[in-house]
């Protein structure tokens, strides 16, 4: 599957630790089980490939049966490295920490930096190291979530390795996929990188503050977007001045209350 990068290779480890905690020892990757060969013909990759992802979906309706029972509305957010998106968690957590309980799982392939950081807004999170995976996938979530005992009628915030290929195919049991696009990357990343943004429900452009000193034409990175996926919803925004957050903020809110009425 990601042969290229290391993560379909049987020794691949992941780590899954609060910060402050001592170095857990390592678990294999839920990969593991499916060792891929270089001497392999395509179709045994292929059928391994469906294997790993049909085992992935099942524990991702585990997740998501999991996260309706207590209420927890869950975001699985997604990018290029870079992006901003822990920038977004901090200042979406910090503005809006009167109003809901936040947890979050951070995904880096090393450190605790991202972690520490969420750690500083004073909500729980838990950090998964992936090694040299490229992605989560929905057992890492599971096991995140039973270290991080999310409080009921909660929100859960997943922040993604950084990568707009892998985590596509992916379901971790999430209410939302949301991508996330800086301005600083280029408007046509809808179109060399389709399948992330035809598996999106939103998609935030982010660092609109940069907009003067960049070539970066917003309204056709949305028209390569729709091309993609026309049922995207758009937020242009700068998670570091705040311009344009509280139309994030509406959305969000609207869809808690939608998912706490039923």
């Amino acid at each position: 599957m990601c042969d290229t990068c290391g993560c379909g290779q049987p020794e691949t480890s992941v780590t899954i630790r609060k910060p402050g905690d001592t170095e857990e020892h390592s678990h294999k990757h839920a990969h593991a089980d499916h060792q891929h060969h270089h001497d392999q013909q395509h179709s045994r990759k292929i059928a391994i490939e469906e294997d790993v992802l049909s085992k992935n979906n099942l524990l991702a309706e585990r997740n998501r049966g999991y996260f309706e029972g207590k209420g927890i509305f869950t975001l699985n957010l997604v990018s290029s490295p870079g992006s901003g998106k822990t920038t977004l968690l901090e200042k979406t957590i910090n503005d809006l920490h009167d109003d809901f309980n936040f947890c979050v799982i951070e995904g880096d392939q090393q450190t605790m930096r991202d972690a520490e950081k969420i750690q500083s807004t004073g909500v729980p999170v838990v950090q998964i190291n992936t090694g040299t995976g490229c992605h989560l996938d929905a057992n890492m979530i599971h096991r995140a979530v039973k270290k991080l005992s999310p409080q009921n009628n909660s929100i859960l915030l997943i922040e993604n390795v950084g990568n707009l290929v892998c985590p596509a195919m992916f379901d971790l049991g999430e209410h939302h996929k949301i991508v996330i696009i800086s301005i600083t990357e280029g408007d046509d990343k809808p179109h060399k990188y389709p399948t992330m943004f035809s598996v999106a429900d939103v998609c935030i452009i982010n660092k609109t503050d940069l907009l003067p000193y960049v070539d970066f034409d917003i309204n056709k990175c949305k028209e390569y977007a729709l091309q993609v996926n026309h049922h995207l919803s758009f937020f242009e925004l700068s998670a570091k001045t705040g311009s344009g957050m509280d139309q994030w903020y509406d959305w969000l809110k609207d869809k808690v209350s939608h998912q706490m009425a039923l």
